[in-house]
């Protein structure tokens, strides 16, 4: 009984995984993610310190960046760190956004944030835009 309880828990955790790969390259979740980056990241900007954005136009051009950046790096990156994922219960997810929005950072010049941590706020807020978008809509 207990083995096929976690077959089951692994297929829906493979199922799920692979789910939301796919869904990352639909054109509809690429637009949702750059407005909720574009809202999480100004509202970072507003509330933490450490997270500057120039312009509202540069800050459309870093939520786009940070959009094209999670499709993309983001996906393999999830996908290479799963057990870890698994491990962190799905907290080292942080981390991966947080290396993202650093290397955004780094590529963006009109944007700034200072340091991991700072980062890693930035990607909490912006996750929990996303969670209050999912709410919402």
């Amino acid at each position: 009984m207990a083995k096929t309880t976690i077959a089951r828990y692994h297929y829906l955790i493979y199922h799920y995984h692979f789910m939301e790969l796919l869904s990352a390259y639909q054109p509809g979740n690429f637009i949702t993610q750059f407005i909720v980056n574009l809202l999480g990241l100004f509202i970072a900007a507003r509330v933490m310190s450490s997270v500057h954005v120039e312009s509202f136009n540069r800050g459309l051009v870093v939520a786009l960046v940070i959009a094209i950046l999670n499709v993309t790096l983001g996906a393999a990156l999830n996908f290479i760190t799963t057990p870890i994922r698994w491990l962190t219960l799905g907290f080292f997810s942080f981390v991966v956004d947080a290396l993202l929005i650093m290397l955004a950072s780094y590529l963006m010049k009109g944007f700034s944030v200072k340091g991991f941590w700072s980062a890693l706020g930035l990607a909490i807020v912006i996750a929990l835009t996303n969670v209050l978008f999912d709410w919402i809509f």
